[in-house]
């Protein structure tokens, strides 16, 4: 019997392409064939390479197909990790890609140390981000049929003549428009329903994330990160369920770059570019940090609504909350004084957020019960 062996499985909807290496480097890599991706079908591979090698060290890529195996593989006490796709090595040259050379490669690359592992929520985190996600999803719904209306009322020269549209005053706009012909005035009233039917679920959702989030594991995080400015409850769930663990992260650099806010760069000899910022990661936990930015173009000030979100918030939270809310403020008048572009600003300060979010993360975890 072997001490160990590296299994790559290549997970589709219906099946399962399984490769193995031998543990010793230099070792045998070899299909081992295609399984149905039912529980079953993998609890009697799991069974059949326990007979041959003492630990098994498995790896999937990270996918539609959640995380289902890898609770299954790890319940059966088998070390597991599921791979961020985006990080795993490429031959530049190798054109071929099916699912049983994607197994293979898996494999060798696990036995190499090559492989870069995602962080896997347990049921309760990944059930609250889909429910945070859902409400995301909403809102996207939402923005596309009022588009969807706003194009239409330009095309038939109806221009609203206040500052912000989709306030009262803008739906009351809306009930006195009229159009002469029938078909039209369908139209347009087909477009203001679908816009109420589809505001309907925002607020269903965001009353159950309300209701949920207190008996949530990382609810201390979520009250603690609301101390800052920007960062009202939507966007502290939407941040932290996204990041998750924020113990994993050694220091705010690696936050930043894990939600795709440090600028790319190209750099070869003396030559340095940089360009826009990276955007990996997470987009929405990314977006809902560009939208809180937008707040330290105004004076540093604790406004009613933030004194009421700190008034249970530890005094260490809020001295870190008012110390990065005095340097993005100065920060963004800097950076918009030298001609920086309002949207690199925003990018800057949202970065910046970032670093003190990890912060107070760190600091209510570590703060005793």
């Amino acid at each position: 019997m072997q001490d160990s062996m590296f299994i790559g499985l290549d997970v589709h909807k219906a099946t399962i392409s399984v490769a193995v290496a031998d543990g010793k480097r230099g070792g045998e890599v070899r299909s081992w064939g295609v399984i149905p991706n039912r529980a079953d079908d993998v609890r009697k591979v799991v069974e059949k390479l326990s007979g041959r090698a003492r630990e098994l060290h498995f790896c999937y890529e990270a996918g539609p197909c959640g995380y289902g195996l890898h609770r299954q593989l790890v319940e059966h006490g088998h070390d597991c990790i599921v791979v961020a796709p985006s990080l795993i090595p490429v031959k530049t040259g190798d054109r071929v890609k099916t699912d049983r050379r994607d197994a293979l490669m898996l494999a060798r690359l696990h036995r190499a140390g090559e492989l870069t592992a995602v962080w896997v929520p347990d049921e309760a985190h990944e059930a609250m981000r889909d429910l945070i996600r859902a409400r995301a999803t909403a809102v996207r719904v939402v923005g596309k049929a009022r588009q969807h209306l706003q194009g239409f009322l330009l095309r038939h020269d109806r221009i609203y003549s206040g500052k912000r549209g989709w306030t009262q005053a803008y739906r009351r706009w809306l009930t006195t428009l009229g159009f002469q012909h029938p078909a039209q005035q369908i139209v347009f009233q087909d477009y203001v329903h679908a816009i109420a039917d589809a505001e309907a679920p925002i607020e269903r959702l965001t009353k159950q994330i309300e209701e949920l989030a207190p008996s949530w594991s990382l609810w201390p995080v979520v009250e603690a990160v609301q101390a800052m400015r920007g960062v009202a409850f939507i966007v502290a769930v939407t941040v932290v369920a996204e990041v998750g663990d924020f113990q994993r992260f050694d220091n705010p650099r690696k936050l930043m770059a894990y939600l795709g806010l440090t600028p790319s760069e190209h750099s070869s000899g003396s030559s340095v570019r940089k360009g826009g910022i990276t955007k990996a990661g997470s987009g929405l936990a990314r977006r809902a940090l560009i939208e809180g930015a937008w707040t330290y173009r105004m004076q540093a000030r604790v406004s009613r609504k933030l004194h009421d979100r700190i008034e249970n918030v530890p005094q260490a939270v809020r001295d870190i909350a008012w110390k990065g809310q005095l340097r993005m403020c100065q920060r963004y008048r800097q950076l918009t004084a030298a001609g920086k572009a309002k949207v690199v600003v925003t990018t800057a300060i949202a970065r910046e957020m970032a670093g003190f979010i990890w912060a107070i993360a760190r600091a209510t975890a570590s703060t005793p019960a």
